[in-house]
């Protein structure tokens, strides 16, 4: 009976670790989009939540509006990267399915929304992601 406790155990922990990882990088990345807005709106009238409006406003958008949106992805990866391993006692495999994840959904928004910059695009995908599980690797190691 103990045995099988333990191999339920080890199954079930990554999976739990994932979720978890991937649940609570997800609200992180929310967070600051919703709490971005507020704090540097778009403009009056805009509903960022609203892809309609977002494909509207995206070409005439300056730099500064792409800050958040890509402090989101990377800090929402980092913290359900350093979830999924702390969770899952420091599988660093978990950190990077994590990292995979996100960039999936995010490779899912420049398709949902091809008026963002190209510029953008190719530096969030770059470095959102994947470098963000490593990161986090990195920082539960020590």
């Amino acid at each position: 009976m103990k045995l099988e406790f333990i191999k339920f155990y080890k199954f079930i922990l990554p999976v739990i670790a994932l979720f978890s990882g991937l649940s609570i990088g997800g609200y992180v990345n929310m967070l600051i989009i919703k709490f971005g807005g507020i704090i540097l709106p778009i403009g009056d009238g805009v509903d960022s939540s609203n892809l309609e409006h977002l494909k509207e406003i995206m070409p005439t958008l300056e730099i500064q509006y792409f800050i958040t949106p890509f402090l989101a992805h990377a800090i929402g990866t980092l913290i359900g990267a350093m979830i999924a391993l702390w969770f899952s006692n420091r599988s660093v495999v978990l950190a990077y399915v994590v990292g995979v994840f996100f960039l999936i959904g995010g490779s899912t928004m420049v398709y949902i929304l091809p008026e963002s910059p190209l510029w953008f695009d190719v530096f969030d995908l770059t470095l959102a992601y994947i470098p963000m599980a490593w990161v986090a690797t990195k920082i539960i190691k020590k």
